[in-house]
């Protein structure tokens, strides 16, 4: 049965077909005849055709479990992103019961719906996330290649597990989600907060597998992940409202031991500027340890402070380029973990652990402050990071690159419901992002 023959067949069936458990369906009622574009899957033929139309849902006999487990995948498939979830939802009902009859027809229609809603489906969990940059473009978020995807599945030794372990997504996404679909069901009708879908969003970009770390801005946490699993977890110190931690994507590539702190040019420019200004501009001077720098290329010439004019500096006229010296006092303490990205921002350790111990630590004029750099250390080098002389600027490689997402998820379950932090950037006013 061709798919245009199968989409003519099926929305009738649609517009018939009711039971209890679609009542808590959580998007407005699509269209039937909406889904048809999803069911005629040209990629399914294709790939069908490729196996000579093996199936890859109803092989030895089986289908029933997993046409049972996708349904109840594409019900809650609204907070993954897929409007159209409840109404692809039934299509596989429909095309699942018109399998059990045994007709060989309706079985090779089945294994086409199922497989067209599926691929749907993933499509829509790997759709990208506006205002989110990739630094690295090795890590942009892809919509899979549906060969492969129907691939995977056809050769999963249980599908209905492998169904289940693909929704998951990722270990910060699927509690989320699993927490909200629950909820949801105790409300019978309740429509979700449009907050939550944005988080969900923000969540559902992060990697199902690999080795990386999260930072997240809401709740100023870092996050190790590893294997599909959360290996460890910090508190750190983020952006303020006026300097925000962005939202990117990058690779951490090395740790620089005795790290030189860059000053950015606005602290430079209201902060420093004033203080040279000031009676305490001497012992200011001598504290903070500070270099003036020709630029901040790779090799700078270093300049003396009288070629500075502090207040042309404070009035925008003159431009310093200033470096703290490391060691004691620097702001950058004994580590940080740079990462290539347009905004100059990264990972370091600090000797201000005190701000670990606020509820509120939005802090920081972008970069990341680390409760604990050397744990991290061990964590992405596999030991600890140490000098191997006074010398500034030592670069450590890793065994590996370690990609690194900073991101903004205000939404968190908690005790079997979703609860928000409190939205310090103000990144959850705006309106929902529509789902597919």
């Amino acid at each position: 049965m061709r798919f245009a023959t199968l989409a003519a067949w099926l929305i009738p069936a649609l517009m018939i077909a009711a039971s209890p458990a679609h009542a808590a369906d959580i998007a407005p009622s699509t269209p039937a005849a909406a889904i048809a574009p999803l069911l005629a899957n040209a990629s399914v033929d294709a790939f069908m055709a490729q196996r000579r139309n093996a199936p890859v849902w109803y092989r030895a006999g089986g289908g029933a479990e997993a046409a049972a487990t996708l349904s109840q995948i594409l019900r809650r498939a609204p907070l993954d992103g897929l409007a159209a979830g409840p109404q692809l939802a039934d299509a596989v009902d429909v095309a699942a019961q018109q399998a059990a009859t045994g007709n060989p027809q309706a079985i090779a229609s089945a294994d086409r719906t199922l497989s067209a809603a599926w691929l749907a489906y993933v499509a829509a969990l790997k759709a990208p996330l506006p205002d989110f940059t990739y630094s690295d473009p090795s890590l942009t978020l892809r919509v899979p290649n549906p060969v492969i995807t129907l691939q995977l599945a056809s050769i999963a030794p249980t599908l209905a597990q492998h169904l289940l372990a693909v929704s998951s997504v990722n270990p910060i996404y699927g509690p989320l989600r699993d927490t909200a679909w629950a909820a949801l069901q105790r409300t019978p009708g309740a429509a979700p907060d449009p907050r939550l879908l944005i988080n969900l969003a923000r969540a559902r970009i992060l990697p199902s597998t690999g080795r990386y770390v999260v930072v997240n801005a809401a709740n100023a946490r870092l996050t190790m992940i590893e294997n599909g699993q959360i290996a460890d977890s910090m508190k750190v110190v983020v952006g303020k409202n006026e300097s925000q931690t962005p939202m990117l994507a990058s690779t951490i590539w090395y740790a620089t031991l005795n790290p030189y702190w860059y000053v950015p040019m606005d602290l430079t420019k209201n902060i420093v500027a004033a203080k040279m200004l000031s009676p305490i501009a001497k012992p200011y001077w001598a504290e903070k340890r500070y270099e003036i720098m020709s630029d901040f290329g790779p090799t700078p010439t270093i300049l003396p402070p009288s070629a500075i004019d502090w207040k042309a500096v404070k009035a925008g006229s003159q431009t310093a380029y200033l470096r703290q010296l490391p060691g004691k006092g620097n702001a950058m303490g004994k580590i940080k973990f740079p990462f290539p990205n347009d905004i100059g921002v990264y990972l370091h350790d600090t000797d201000h652990l005190e701000l670990m111990a606020l509820n509120d630590r939005h802090l920081s004029n972008g970069c990341i402050r680390l409760e604990d750099a050397q744990r991290l250390g061990r964590w992405l080098m596999g030991t600890l990071p140490a000098t191997i002389s006074p010398a500034p600027e030592q670069q450590v490689a890793l065994p590996r690159g370690v990609p690194v997402f900073l991101t903004y998820i205000t939404a968190q379950p908690k005790d079997g419901a979703v609860a928000f932090v409190a939205d310090v950037y103000g990144r959850d006013k705006g309106p929902a992002l529509a789902s597919r």
